[in-house]
């Protein structure tokens, strides 16, 4: 099931990406202050094996994790955003290794190569 995890996102903003989501079938998952140190797995309600890694402080970035969308729905999602002006800065996709992981550590990751990629 195609899932879409939301963090920090209030507003027109959120009103907007609860639009798009529902257009292409996506579930919506609101992430918390209180999320921050489960992990991605858990949070998205994933079977398996997935105990965060530590004890993670809530942030304040808005954050959007992609999980089990077909490509029809990603690109849709993704265009949608753009084309309503409801853009996030820090995107991910679900991966096998990043389930794992929890919310903040995720964003650190996305914080880095985006630090990465616009130093050059």
């Amino acid at each position: 099931m195609a899932k879409v995890l939301l963090f920090n996102i209030t507003g027109d903003k959120k009103k907007k990406l609860h639009f798009l989501l529902m257009q292409f079938g996506i579930t919506a998952v609101e992430g918390g202050a209180g999320d921050c140190s489960r992990s991605l797995g858990k949070l998205l309600g994933r079977e398996g094996q997935f105990p965060a890694s530590t004890m993670d402080a809530p942030f304040s970035d808005e954050m959007l994790v992609m999980d089990s969308l077909d490509p029809q729905q990603f690109y849709g999602l993704l265009n949608g955003m753009q084309m309503l002006q409801a853009t996030v800065a820090y995107k991910a996709v679900t991966t096998e290794h990043n389930l794992k992981w929890t919310p903040a550590r995720l964003l650190r990751e996305l914080m880095a190569e985006h630090e990465a990629l616009h130093t050059r």
